[in-house]
């Protein structure tokens, strides 16, 4: 009431109609660090066969360049959280948007593979510090009735950056491919367009990190971080111009009311009640990643042409799946607030557990041995019908994935937490997240090799049932609840 009483005693004018123009210019500038996210994650895929080629790298070696970014990721996630509460939210992102163009930078122009491997880690903590910070900024300046798909513009900017990296790795491909005697043959240009065209795919993310940069510069600090940290006035000035000024002063009491309730220390996450929350943060983070979404993203290619597509057909399905993971994602932000988190996870996950064992069985059947009449050597091959099968089934698998874990995630994560901790607790989980994709990444080529690609997908299949019924027993419905009343569930219903 006191603090009520000092904002009512500044003069301020009343604010009626809040500016839904202003919150979406927040949400949109700060969901840049998913189109980052998805961009550097999913650049890989074009260069991981020609990097193995041009510096002779073995199975391991491969998926330790595959995974590299993702050593700076777990870093980058385990400590953005701290920081984060420490600091604010917004210095983080534009320490984040630094390392995604420094990192660009330095993996275009590498001179040796391990000043690419160094320069991939550095993008890497831009990655891990972005997916920890960029959706809990969003979520925190959100109405509770828009946070759904508001948080979820994170995942749909995750998609479109994925499918960024997809389009330019096509289209510097097909130049490379068309056009060998470009710029006369020499020069910077040639080479990194044309004679190794990694480096241009990398190079390539350079223009939305600086733009992610300096757009940062234009968004406020979170008002529930400026509140909890002894700036209410400041806060409730920026809560006023999003939901207009009664709205204002009931969210402003009831994040008070939050923080006076609050330990503000780890700790707290292992008592009952919240321990259940940390359980179903870290629950989410590791299902989602052994689900084989960003094994397709990395690895799609490869697995394409395990199927029997050629190398541009190949290029080309990977840019399909992008497509499909995009308009999926959108349906999912449409409806995420309607029908609820837990529909949309546990019927996605279940129809994709499906698809990842009928895609295991596809590779088993279409596979074919021939003898080369050279050197008597077993060939193995795929036929092309099933190789078509694959395709379509994998389409599938992207569809329900979109539409269910990868977008339910990035929304649920940062809900389920106090908020004086929900930055360290947020590290927790994507902490997860991070070392499940690095450890999935960096074994996967060696899996292939010595049990098959089928072996993969029915590994998979596996997990996500488990995952399925995990998320039917313990992930609870958010839909329409202040952050301040689902940390109150937690508390009033302790489940472990």
């Amino acid at each position: 009431m006191a603090i009520e009483q000092d904002l009512d005693n500044t003069g301020a004018m009343f604010v009626d109609k809040p500016s839904r123009s202003y919150l979406a210019l927040i949400c949109t500038v700060a969901s840049l660090g998913g189109l980052l996210f998805g961009f550097d994650t999913a650049v890989i895929a074009g260069t991981v066969e020609k990097v193995k080629a041009q510096y002779d790298l073995s199975e391991l070696w491969e998926g330790l360049f595959a995974s590299s970014a993702l050593i700076g990721c777990i870093v980058g996630a385990a400590s953005a959280g701290t920081l984060g509460d420490r600091f604010g939210r917004k210095p983080i992102l534009i320490f984040a948007a630094l390392f995604f163009f420094v990192s660009a930078l330095f993996s275009a122009i590498p001179p040796t593979f391990p000043v690419l491997i160094v320069a991939r880690v550095i993008g890497g903590f831009g990655v891990g510090m972005a997916s920890v910070m960029a959706p809990m900024y969003i979520s925190e300046f959100s109405p509770p009735r828009w946070r759904g798909r508001l948080v979820a513009l994170y995942q749909l900017s995750i998609v479109i950056g994925i499918l960024a990296a997809y389009g330019s790795n096509l289209m510097l491909f097909r130049f490379s491919e068309n056009n060998p005697d470009a710029f006369g043959g020499q020069g910077v240009f040639y080479w990194t367009m044309v004679q190794e065209v990694w480096r241009g795919m990398f190079g390539a993310e350079m223009i939305p990190a600086g733009l992610f940069f300096l757009l940062l510069f234009l968004v406020p600090e979170s008002p529930r971080f400026l509140i909890e940290t002894g700036k209410p006035t400041h806060g409730f000035r920026i809560l006023e111009k999003i939901s207009g000024t009664l709205t204002a002063k009931r969210e402003l009491a009831e994040i008070t009311e939050a923080v006076t309730r609050e330990e503000g220390s780890l700790g707290e996450l292992f008592k009952p009640g919240l321990r259940m929350a940390l359980i179903v943060g870290i629950g989410l983070s590791v299902f989602g990643q052994l689900s084989g979404v960003n094994i397709v993203v990395v690895y799609g290619p490869k697995i394409l042409m395990a199927a029997g597509f050629e190398e541009f057909g190949a290029f080309l399905g990977q840019v399909g799946f992008g497509m499909i993971n995009l308009v999926f994602t959108i349906i999912a932000i449409l409806v995420v607030d309607s029908l609820g988190r837990r529909p949309l996870l546990i019927s996605g996950m279940a129809v994709v557990t499906v698809t990842m064992g009928i895609i295991g069985v596809l590779f088993v059947l279409g596979r074919t041995e021939t003898t080369a009449p050279e050197t008597g050597e077993i060939v193995y091959s795929m036929s092309r019908t099933y190789g078509l099968l694959i395709g379509i089934m994998i389409c599938v698998y992207m569809s329900c994935i979109a539409l269910s874990i990868c977008a339910v995630i990035w929304i649920l994560t940062p809900e389920i937490f106090p908020n004086r901790i929900r930055g360290r607790a947020v590290s927790i989980a994507v902490f997860s997240n991070w070392g499940t994709y690095w450890v999935a990444v960096s074994i996967f080529p060696w899996f292939v090799r010595h049990f098959g690609m089928h072996a993969s997908f029915f590994t998979s299949a596996v997990i996500c049932l488990i995952g399925t019924l995990f998320f039917l027993r313990f992930v609870p419905e958010t839909k329409g609840k202040s952050l301040e009343e689902i940390e109150g569930l937690w508390l009033r219903t302790p489940k472990t």
